[in-house]
């Protein structure tokens, strides 16, 4: 995997796995008190973690921060920890004194627990979607044929309790360890999906409450996930999927769950745009898109340009930087163009959004984007944990770096419950309309 698709490692794990599973700042997993041949391998992962900022970080100066003096407060603390939890908290305090996404300690169990054997096609899945709304995990969408689609789940269904846990447990331990943290409400929803998840085949007990709040116990078998597997380096198998259709007739509809599996998804987007090119307009709906190979946000972003020697942005590192250059395609799609983002929208969602927005050649629906889009790297640390760290810095074409930023909607449209219950879709339905205005205007 090159460097500039490891920032897909920022949903796909870092959410899944930091954010409220086995982590530094959440439950710890190991209680059992550490050998010395495991406190030495912690010292010496302490240094690499340490060193690796030092020596890689895309800010020689990270910010005007005392590196060395927070390597001499928090070696102690590594030296003395007793647990691996504690040992990961200390190291996770270092990381957090950067103040930026993409850069994290992650269990080598909480790994192990998300990566479920390859034979069984990897992780199991219920069909069930959620966002979280006005505090509560309500389902968005349902997958068709799937476990709870069967078993009468509809949108806007709240999700109680997952095997048994109340699910308002699990929001309030993710609220407390990331509560000054910009990915508060992605790391909420990664959190209760990982619960929905297991073994194919096997099954998870959810107890939901219905469109009249009447709780409904249901047992469901989790299937196999819908799309192409991708697997990169030590991380879980991922699923890509790129949906297309026409809506309200002669709309176009393109959305893509990831920036993966290039050869699959160019070819059904190239033949989405062939299809829809004389459409009254397009939609590309990128809600829920954790990122992935950067260089695709290139590739996809020519389909909608006619004129050369333009930019999604720039990214900087210690020796250079690279632009994301677009070059136009044959054929492009030159309508009216809408592109969906939400909370999960991220890394290379936010540099495909956000760039065309800044060059004006889309307008932006759904909500915030959490501001997730420095690409980074993961390695194996020497006690069998994984550092993720950012070795670049992203300028969007507006001159604007996008971390902790976000791309900000042109037109706020985020989910209601009582839209879910009626069967509507409030960003889709407002990129509609704006399409339909434009049409107005010609």
């Amino acid at each position: 995997m090159s460097d500039i698709s490891r920032r897909r490692w920022m949903a796909l794990v870092a959410l899944l796995v930091l954010a409220g599973l086995s982590t530094a700042r959440g439950v710890e997993p190991k209680l059992t008190p550490l050998t010395e041949a495991e406190k030495a391998k912690n010292v010496e992962a302490f240094e690499v973690v340490w060193t690796t900022i030092r020596d890689k970080h895309f800010d020689p100066k990270l910010g005007g921060l005392d590196w060395r003096a927070v390597h001499d407060e928090l070696l102690p603390k590594v030296q003395k920890a007793e647990t691996m939890g504690q040992a990961r908290a200390a190291m996770s305090d270092a990381l957090d004194r950067l103040h930026l996404t993409h850069f994290g300690i992650i269990a080598a169990e909480a790994i192990h627990d998300l990566d479920f054997p390859r034979d069984e096609g990897g992780p199991g899945w219920s069909g069930i979607e959620l966002r979280i709304i006005d505090g509560k995990a309500v389902v968005t969408s349902v997958g068709v044929e799937s476990s709870a689609a069967k078993a009468g789940v509809k949108p806007g269904w709240v999700i109680d309790k997952i095997r048994d846990k109340p699910v308002t447990n699990v929001l309030a331990a993710v609220e407390k360890a990331y509560a000054k943290s910009g990915m508060l409400t992605a790391s909420k929803t990664r959190t209760v999906e990982s619960r929905l998840r297991g073994p194919v085949g096997s099954e998870v007990s959810v107890d939901l409450l219905d469109g009249g709040d009447k709780s409904v116990h249901l047992n469901l078998k989790l299937g196999s996930p819908k799309g192409t597997p991708a697997r990169f380096g030590n991380l879980p198998t991922f699923y890509v999927h790129c949906e297309t259709k026409r809506v309200d007739k002669t709309i176009g509809y393109i959305a893509l769950n990831a920036f993966f599996d290039p050869v699959n998804v160019i070819k059904t987007f190239s033949q989405a745009i062939k299809d829809y090119q004389h459409d009254d307009g397009l939609i590309l709906d990128l809600r829920g898109n954790p990122g992935g190979i950067g260089a695709m946000s290139m590739g996809l972003g020519g389909w909608f340009i006619t004129e050369s020697n333009q930019k999604l942005g720039t990214m900087i590192t210690r020796d250079g930087s690279l632009h994301f250059s677009l070059t136009p395609r044959p054929g492009p799609f030159t309508g009216p163009l809408a592109v969906i983002v939400d909370e999960l929208s991220m890394s290379t969602s936010e540099i495909l959004a956000g760039g065309l927005k800044d060059l004006k050649r889309a307008t932006i629906f759904g909500t915030k984007t959490p501001g997730a889009a420095l690409p980074s790297r993961i390695d194996i640390l020497p006690n069998g944990d994984l550092f993720q760290y950012a070795f670049a810095n992203y300028i969007a074409v507006g001159g604007k770096p996008l971390e902790g930023l976000g791309v900000v909607p042109d037109i706020e449209a985020p989910p209601t419950r009582a839209a879910l219950l009626e069967g509507r879709d409030a960003a889709l339905e407002a990129a509609i309309k704006w399409v339909r205005s434009q049409k107005s205007k010609l």
